[in-house]
């Protein structure tokens, strides 16, 4: 499936079918074990992200690539980043927007859209918190590759590593019907992702800087981050 018509997969589904769950799974609401699971998980990821950009952001300039409903970027702004939160989903970015505490609202701009648009303009790190994890490895890439050239500093992203759990998941959802589909998870392997980044020219100033795995219960993903060698 070409990037573009993936992309429109993923905005259909998080901007409607499933817009309501995943407020519900960012909010404090009260979860069931599986989406308990899952939210722990994002929680522990996303402050694993946040460990890894500077604690002072003041004067740096951050693109959180799928934003969803804003945690991330209100974490980032409240450190004194101006933030560029966007996403595909113009329905979370309502919520987050409804979120947003008043003291940080002038540091974070919402926009709705792709994030790969140059028209974002540049930054000193870019964050894409299980913004990739739908895509196949070369996508995945060649999206790294175009923010690689507006970003000075880092590049931190996570994917979905190839594990027997993950494998058979990717597998039994094949077996619906397309249109009850969530957008299917890819699982990388570690070692592939690591051979097509180091041989991607266009990354070739970029090195894998550190990684790190967040496993909780139905959430299962891989952080890494890229930094100019």
């Amino acid at each position: 499936m070409h990037y573009d018509e993936r992309r429109g997969h993923i905005e259909a589904y998080f901007d409607r079918t499933a817009a309501a769950a995943w407020a519900r799974l960012t909010s404090d609401a009260p979860l069931g074990r599986i989406r308990g699971s899952v939210r722990a998980g994002r929680d522990r990821m996303r402050a694993t992200l946040l460990s890894w950009l500077p604690e002072d952001l003041r004067g740096a300039r951050v693109l959180d690539a799928g934003c969803g409903t804003g945690a991330l970027a209100l974490e980032a702004a409240r450190r004194g980043a101006d933030v560029v939160a966007v996403d595909l989903s113009p329905t979370l970015l309502r919520l987050a927007e409804e979120r947003l505490p008043a003291e940080v609202r002038p540091r974070i701009r919402f926009e709705a859209g792709d994030m790969l648009d140059p028209a974002l303009g540049r930054f000193d790190h870019v964050v894409l918190m299980d913004s990739l994890i739908h895509y196949e490895p070369a996508q995945a890439v060649r999206a790294l590759e175009r923010l690689s050239a507006r970003t000075a500093a880092s590049i931190a992203f996570t994917y979905a590593p190839r594990t027997p759990l993950l494998a058979a998941m990717h597998a039994v959802g094949r077996l619906f019907p397309r249109g009850d589909r969530a957008p299917a998870i890819v699982p990388v392997a570690p070692r592939l992702l690591a051979r097509r980044l180091h041989r991607e020219p266009a990354l070739a100033r970029w090195g894998l800087a550190r990684e790190q795995r967040v496993a909780s219960g139905f959430y299962t993903s891989q952080a890494a981050e890229l930094r100019p060698r």
